[in-house]
């Protein structure tokens, strides 16, 4: 079985992937040709996903769509505690 990941390390990474991914948008506003910043776009978004599922499935969702919703589960957007409420590893 794999280890938890510590929680501060995946927000600080999913914070980084995040700044990244905001930042190139911008540049894709007024260069949406740039075939680098669109590949950098898209590996930037694939990390970033990727960061708040492994996030989800540890501590909690942070975004609405990583929340479990569907006709069999319970809504659990709020059952865990919100990330500046338990910080740390």
């Amino acid at each position: 079985m794999s280890e938890r990941p510590c929680k501060k390390d995946l927000l600080n990474k999913i914070n980084m992937v995040s700044f990244a991914v905001d930042d190139v948008k911008l540049f894709l506003d007024t260069h949406p040709c740039d075939e680098e910043a669109l590949a950098y776009f898209r590996e930037f978004s694939r990390m970033r996903n990727e960061a708040l599922k492994e996030y989800a499935a540890n501590f909690g969702p942070l975004t609405v769509d990583t929340a479990v919703y569907s006709c069999s589960d319970v809504w659990n957007w709020t059952d865990e505690p919100w990330p500046w409420q338990e910080g740390g590893c």
